[in-house]
Order: C-alpha cells, then sequence, then structure tokens
C-alpha cells in the first residue's frame, strides 16, 4: 500500500491463527483487529469482557496503539470499548487485549477471527511540567461544559 509519509517499523508477534492488522484503504487510520478465541465469547446486555487477539508489539519511544470501537458494530450492535480510546504505551509487552461492552438490549456473540476494534499507531509528546503562580488570559476563560451553546 502506497503512503504519502514515513512508514514507522513496529515489532510485532502474531500468535492468533489470523492476519496482521492491515490498513483496509489507502486513507485508513486505523487498522481492524480480531479476536483470538477457542470458544466464541457471549456478551448479554451491560456485560464487559477482556477479548484476547494473540498479538504483542513493541512500540518506538514517543508512540502510543489506541484502541478504538468499530463503528458498523458500535451502531448496528451497541458493542463498543468502555475505555475507549484505550492506549497501549510503548513500554507494554503483553498481549492486546480488548474491553468490550454490549450497551444494547440484544445478546451479542463475539466469534473466533471477528473484527473487534481498530488500532491506530499515534505519536506523543513527553512535557515537564512547569509551575507558576498565573495562566495567560482567554476569551473563554473558565467557561465550560457547553458555554459555546448550541448553535
Amino acid at each position: 500500500m502506497h503512503r504519502l509519509f514515513r512508514l514507522v517499523k513496529i515489532n510485532i508477534i502474531n500468535q492468533s491463527q489470523h492476519a496482521l492488522p492491515a490498513y483496509e484503504t489507502i486513507g485508513a487510520a486505523g487498522m481492524d483487529i480480531r479476536a483470538n478465541l477457542t470458544e466464541e465469547v457471549v456478551l448479554e446486555p451491560l456485560d464487559r469482557k477482556l477479548i484476547p487477539t494473540g498479538l504483542f508489539i513493541a512500540l518506538p519511544l514517543g508512540y502510543e496503539a489506541q484502541l478504538r470501537p468499530r463503528s458498523g458494530m458500535a451502531f448496528k450492535h451497541g458493542i463498543t470499548l468502555p475505555n475507549s480510546p484505550a492506549t497501549i504505551d510503548s513500554d507494554y509487552r503483553g498481549e492486546i487485549k480488548v474491553a468490550v461492552i454490549n450497551l444494547s438490549k440484544e445478546t451479542y456473540t463475539i466469534k473466533n477471527g471477528e473484527r473487534i476494534a481498530q488500532m491506530v499507531i499515534a505519536r506523543h509528546e513527553t512535557i515537564e511540567w512547569e509551575v507558576v503562580e498565573t495562566l495567560d488570559e482567554t476569551n473563554r476563560g473558565e467557561s465550560g461544559f457547553g458555554s459555546t451553546g448550541k448553535k
């Protein structure tokens, strides 16, 4: 697949029986990741489960992997990630597991190989706090939680 920007190589171990996560279109930010199951997982309404993927990654410093819901699963079935976006830090070496929740009124069954989440690899900054006595003024100031209106 042709990309117009720098390609970052990331080490991955695939202990699943499925293909590696891949971009489905040239403009995709996320790669679908699949459930790696020995038996189906049944999610009753409001159930939360941790779904294994069989994937292990070593991200470079300054990068994170974000796990996000798949829009079709969320809209059609009410299946989402309760900690979205979930963050996988660069020093984590365990198996990627996806926390899912069923927000619908219907039982949902996750099958082996089903695409359960998207993974987005993103750069991030590391900051250093600078303690000050005051902050610069802005037009918004302390207004929040709906202060900009509905228009």
